[in-house]
């Protein structure tokens, strides 16, 4: 028979029970113990959608998870015991149907016929259960970015070659060839002569000429992400005396 030492009956009451694959069966109305020990036997539990219903689960193989109760049947079995009223005291017979659905052996009110701790009837083995890690992935916005265009400004030097004239006087001698063209004129005499000078000058425009068209794009990367947890699991010792 299995014996909650650690509990006050009454500490039972509303919590959620569920079957060994952790699927919520129900809630605990009341806690029926048993007539020879005084210890917890049967747990009523409200079951279905509107929680209108009451089915009797044993105790026996159940175990504290957390703040819920898990007992060693699932929640098809449960919810299939037969209907019994919720008065407060299990008749002979309606235990000896509730023990007959779970397929635990029945010797009578007198006796110590509560189940096995062990679990449902034919299995000699308990349960093992560890916490398994589940990751999943949501996506969250991480920022947001836009294209934003204002204007600098900045230095430019360059080096352009430009020209100019210069005066450079230029000396022949008398020859036989020149000799008429220079003698044609006075022998002494004043004279004066006049040209123009050019040079180039460097002339600045601006212009807005386009170079390049910008716009903003996503692209999806992937990079691994390490995840660190602790994980919960029982381990079975054999103590033997």
């Amino acid at each position: 028979m299995t014996t909650f030492e650690n509990l006050e009956v009454s500490e039972w009451y509303g919590r959620n029970v569920v079957g060994p694959d952790n699927d919520k069966i129900g809630k605990i109305t009341d806690i029926y113990l048993d007539n020879a020990t005084d210890q917890p036997e049967w747990a009523a539990v409200k079951t279905g959608l509107l929680g209108n219903r009451v089915s009797f689960v044993p105790l026996a193989g159940a175990r504290l998870q957390d703040d819920d109760l898990m007992v060693a049947y699932d929640k098809a079995t449960v919810k299939e015991a037969p209907n019994v009223e919720e008065d407060g005291q299990l008749s002979e017979d309606e235990e000896a149907q509730l023990y007959e659905h779970y397929g635990l052996s029945y010797s009578g009110p007198d006796a110590d016929s509560g189940p096995p701790p062990e679990g449902p009837a034919g299995d000699d083995a308990m349960t093992r259960s560890e916490e398994e890690l589940q990751v999943g992935k949501v996506v969250e916005q991480s920022g947001r970015a836009r294209l934003r265009k204002y204007v600098v400004t900045e230095n430019v030097e360059q080096t352009i070659p430009v020209k100019r004239e210069e005066v450079r006087v230029e000396r022949e001698p008398i020859t036989d060839a020149n000799r008429d063209q220079a003698m044609s004129g006075a022998e002494l005499s004043e004279d004066e002569q006049e040209m123009t000078l050019n040079e180039e000058q460097v002339v600045v425009q601006k212009q807005v000429v386009p170079k390049e068209r910008v716009r903003v794009d996503k692209t999806t990367v992937t990079e691994d992400q390490q995840v660190d947890e602790e994980l919960r699991k029982e381990q079975i010792d054999l103590d033997q005396q």
